[in-house]
């Protein structure tokens, strides 16, 4: 008897070749185009260091440009700068799941919403003639509808911002994607995180800022996207704040006006 091509035998076994060979197609492909995939996504990060700090030039080799910055990992509970392994190599997001070297963030101090983080962060020296000039910081947090990844330049007191950038997010098209906006961006420059005793003060309001002697610590508001402007306000308090960056920026701010970051630090770190 001929055998009949058309039964479901067959097909069924067509059927299953097919989906095996495009099975292995696509994660050959997958494993073969993962290094190029992470070599993009940390040029990708690099260039958004160089632009939020300024010193981006179009054109230029990402990696030669970046080979001027001066990445370091840093202890985020003494603020201390961390010997024992690679800056380059820390993945502060993945770490934070990792029982040796992420922690829990306890509820009364997460005020973004992160619930854990790495115990450790890379940060970006820019120096010149051996002097930091700007230090950006990797910040991160929930924004409406995603988690908004991004870096905060800060001068050398560790307390006037240079700039903020984004380089990850899914907020609302048209709304929530002006965290991109230049014009809105543009509006961050100059802004003062601590208020004179050290209270951590930078905010995004609702609306127009207004005017005061406080103004220097708002941001204007960003149309229809009220929650997306809070969830940045939350990341940058928490980040800048005691359980983030704050004792390394404490410690950046004594440098800066000459104190050994003894006494008067400790004293800030408190209010902080």
């Amino acid at each position: 008897m001929a055998e009949n091509r058309d039964s479901v035998a067959n097909t069924l076994t067509v059927a299953v070749g097919v989906s095996l060979v495009c099975s292995i197609l696509v994660a050959t492909a997958s494993v073969m185009l993962k290094p190029r995939q992470q070599i993009n996504e940390t040029s990708f990060r690099q260039q958004i260091v160089l632009d939020v700090a300024g010193i981006y030039t179009p054109g230029m080799d990402i990696a030669e440009q970046f080979a001027a910055v001066d990445t370091r990992l840093v202890d985020l509970a003494s603020g201390d700068y961390v010997t024992t392994m690679n800056a380059d190599d820390f993945d502060a997001i993945a770490a934070s799941s990792d029982q040796t070297l992420g922690i829990a963030i306890p509820a009364e101090f997460d005020i973004a919403g992160l619930r854990r983080r790495a115990i450790y962060s890379p940060v970006y020296l820019i120096r010149e003639n051996g002097d930091i000039r700007q230090v950006i910081l990797p910040v991160y947090g929930p924004g409406l509808w995603s988690t908004m990844y991004g870096y905060l330049a800060l001068a050398p007191d560790g307390r006037t911002v240079i700039g903020l950038r984004f380089y990850q997010h899914a907020e609302t098209p048209g709304l929530g994607d002006q965290v991109e906006s230049a014009e809105w961006l543009a509006k961050w420059p100059g802004k003062q995180i601590f208020d004179d005793h050290g209270e951590v003060r930078i905010e995004v309001v609702r609306g127009q800022a207004g005017a005061g002697d406080d103004l220097v610590h708002k941001v204007d508001g960003m149309s229809g996207a009220t929650l997306t402007g809070r969830g940045v306000s939350k990341l940058l308090q928490y980040w800048v704040g005691p359980n983030g960056f704050g004792p390394f920026l404490r410690k950046l701010d004594d440098k800066a006006n000459g104190n050994d970051g003894t006494s008067q630090g400790t004293d800030r770190t408190n209010r902080r």
